[in-house]
Parts: structure tokens; sequence; C-alpha cells
């Protein structure tokens, strides 16, 4: 119990600030008292971090290894997600964004604590390899984001037609605010998924002199990179917003859940001996 208990603490911490969030739509503006939350959260990212360190950096200093099998993986999107949120929020004051992507932070977290999971990494000594692997999380965690951001794009897409109203919270920034927002982390999560097919392709010619291996997690990156190139090009071309913005969003980031975690879920758990 005192392992899970840290892991219980944040999750805490994320659900109770949410709750808050949502607790304040019955507050006037005036008097919501917004300025705590900040450091609540700050405070969960701090203890989420040093539990993502302390799972995934094992052995010791002469045999030091990465163990990054599908709890630790998720939860740390989820802890990157939840800190480029944060960090909007006190940049740009989208205080209740954040009310949608702490409860799934909170429920990874309690997943992260209850899978006892040590699955080290091969290659973790290459330089090449860990640039790979740091590029490719921030790419996943931002198209994170840009998923959980264009869902609640769709949600307030439905208040504006007179659907039920589940946006309604306190500094609920405009849709086009919100659009603006999604296409500027589409731009750097686009590039930075570039450079994570770039270097494995580099990475791959050097360990096994072949360029790429066209097994299912490739095949679904390349089809995620080929939704997103064109999502961007049509935006540039002929101004793609609204819904098809948010329907391409979604088909490349589910591409790319199928091209990780689908395949560490389908390798760690269903075909193990």
């Amino acid at each position: 119990m005192s392992e899970f208990l840290p892991y219980l603490i944040v999750a805490l911490i994320y659900a109770f600030v949410a709750f808050d969030f949502w607790r304040s739509t019955k507050t006037a503006p005036a008097e919501i008292p917004l300025h705590w939350h900040s450091s609540a959260i700050a405070t969960g990212l701090a203890i989420h971090g040093w539990l993502l360190y302390r799972g995934i950096f094992v052995g010791d200093a002469g045999q030091l290894g990465l163990s990054l099998g599908l709890g630790n993986a998720l939860s740390m999107v989820f802890w990157l997600t939840v800190l480029i949120y944060w960090i909007t929020d006190i940049r740009q004051s989208y205080n209740s964004l954040q009310a949608y992507v702490l409860p799934p932070a909170a429920l990874f977290v309690l997943l992260h604590g209850s899978i006892h999971e040590f699955n080290l990494l091969p290659y973790t000594d290459q330089p090449l390899f860990l640039a790979h692997l740091i590029i490719a999380l921030l790419a996943y965690s931002l198209f994170t984001f840009a998923a959980l951001h264009a869902l609640l794009m769709a949600a307030a897409e439905r208040s504006l037609h007179g659907k039920p109203k589940l946006t309604r919270l306190a500094d609920f920034p405009p849709l086009i605010v919100m659009e603006n927002m999604l296409f500027r982390v589409i731009g750097i999560g686009f590039l930075l998924l570039t450079l994570t097919l770039l270097s494995g392709i580099m990475f791959s010619e050097h360990i096994f002199n072949q360029a790429m291996k066209f097994n299912h997690k490739n095949v679904f990156a390349l089809l995620s990179w080929l939704i997103y190139a064109g999502l961007l090009l049509g935006r540039h071309i002929y101004g793609w917003r609204g819904r098809t913005a948010i329907r391409l969003t979604l088909s490349g980031f589910v591409l790319l859940l199928l091209a990780y975690a689908g395949t560490k879920f389908v390798m760690q758990f269903l075909l193990q001996p």
C-alpha cells in the first residue's frame, strides 16, 4: 500500500482540481478562486515526474537501464500533456481546459501504479536511439494534447448548435482561439513526428543495415504522418477547419495510438508466454 500511496496522492490532486473547475461553473466569475489551481497541479506534476523517473530509470549508476512498458509510457505521455496544458494556462489563462485533461491523467497515474513491469529497452547506450526516443515521446504527447483539444472543440461546437453545453466552464476560450491553438500544436507535433521517423530510419540503418522495417508500428506511424501532413496542407491551401480538422486530428491520433500503445499492449500482455 505504501508503494501505491504516491500514485494515489497524484491522482487525487488531479481529480480534485478538475472537480473544483467543474464546481466553479456554478459560481460567479469574480468569486472563483483560481489562483491555487496552478500550484496544486504543479505539486501533482512534481510528484508524478518523480514517480516516472523512479519507474523508468532502473538499475544503478554502473548499469543504468530504461524501462518503458505500457504503464510507464502512458503515464509519461499524460504527464507531458498535463505539463503542456499547465504551461499554456499560465501564459494564456485558459484555466478551464485543464478540467478535461486532468481526469484521464489521474486514471493513467493509477494504472501506472497498478502495473508492476520491468521491461528494459535495448540500445539505451546508443545516443541516436535516446534522441529518437525523446523526440517520439514529445511528438506523441503533443498529439495526445491535440486529440483531447479536438474532443473539447467538438463538445464546444455541439453547444453552439443548442445541444447540451458540456463546455460551460470558467474562462472557456472562444472556438476560433482553440482552433488556432490546435493547429499550432499539430504543426509542432508534425515536425517532431517527422524527426521521429527520420531518426528511426537512421537508427535502423545504423543497427540493422535496413532503413525501415515495414511492421505494424511503422505502417501506422507513416499513415498518421500522411494524415497530419494532409491536414496541415489542407489548412494552408483550402482553409480546412471545424469538423474536418477535428476528424482528421482524431484519425491521425488513433493511428499513432495503434502504432505504439496498441503494439505495446499486444506484445506485453497478449503474446506473453
